[in-house]
C-alpha cells in the first residue's frame, strides 16, 4: 500500500488537555509520522503520513481525542508527501 498525507485543523476545548500528546502517543501507536501543534487561535494543526488504513484510524481518534478534549469539528484536507521521519509535537 502506498501512503498517504493529510491537513487536519481540530476545533474545540483541544489545548490544555493534553490532545497534542495524546495525539502523539496514538500516531506511534499507529505508526503514523508527522507533527502537531497548538494556534493561536485555540485550534490543533496536524500533518500527518501513513499507509491508508493507519491514517483513517488516527482521524476517528482526533475526532474525539483524550478524555477531557471535547472535539466541535475536524476539518480534513488531502496534502503532498513530505517523507516525516517520525511524529513530533511542535511548542
Amino acid at each position: 500500500m502506498s501512503s498517504q498525507a493529510r491537513h487536519i485543523h481540530v476545533d474545540g476545548r483541544v489545548q490544555g488537555v493534553r490532545y497534542r500528546e495524546s495525539a502523539r502517543e496514538e500516531a506511534e501507536r499507529l505508526g503514523i509520522t508527522g507533527w502537531v501543534r497548538n494556534l493561536d487561535d485555540g485550534r490543533v494543526e496536524i500533518k500527518c503520513e501513513g499507509e491508508p488504513e493507519a491514517v483513517e484510524q488516527f482521524l476517528a481518534w482526533l475526532r474525539h481525542g483524550p478524555a477531557q478534549a471535547n472535539v466541535n469539528q475536524v476539518l480534513v484536507q488531502d496534502h503532498a508527501l513530505l517523507g516525516l521521519g517520525n511524529f513530533t509535537v511542535w511548542r
